[in-house]
């Protein structure tokens, strides 16, 4: 928290998405932090103590945002995290994402009515 404010984390190598999201996130009360790389992404992470974390699934490396999920929760992290992905609703078909470490996946386009709902039920 920042200020009684959620601090969300963001992390995708597209502006457009980041900027989407920070628009989004602003506007109805949240911190955004945003990352271009899951290597700034995690030392923003470890500066900012993030209340929920949203990664992309492909950046820079195809298996960079999995990559940070495995980092982050070898750490011991619990914090949540979310994975944004173009494939959506076939990660959930082809992999058991809650075993990835994550809280959910939430595809690209983000729906800001989706992304809002489970943020505000995620944190309360």
């Amino acid at each position: 928290m920042h200020k009684g404010k959620p601090v969300i984390l963001c992390i995708d190598d597209d502006d457009d998405v980041l900027a989407t999201l920070r628009i989004v996130l602003e506007r109805n009360n949240f911190v955004c932090v945003d990352a271009s790389t899951a290597e700034e992404g995690l030392a923003k992470f470890k500066e900012q103590a993030p209340d929920l974390i949203i990664v992309d699934l492909m950046m820079e490396e195809v298996d960079a945002g999995t990559s940070f999920v495995k980092e982050i929760r070898a750490a011991g992290s619990q914090v949540p995290i979310y994975m944004l992905s173009s494939v959506g609703d076939q990660l959930n078909l082809s992999a058991d994402y809650a075993a990835l470490g994550l809280s959910g996946v939430f595809q690209k386009p983000v729906n800001p009515d989706v992304l809002l709902k489970t943020l505000r039920t995620r944190l309360g």
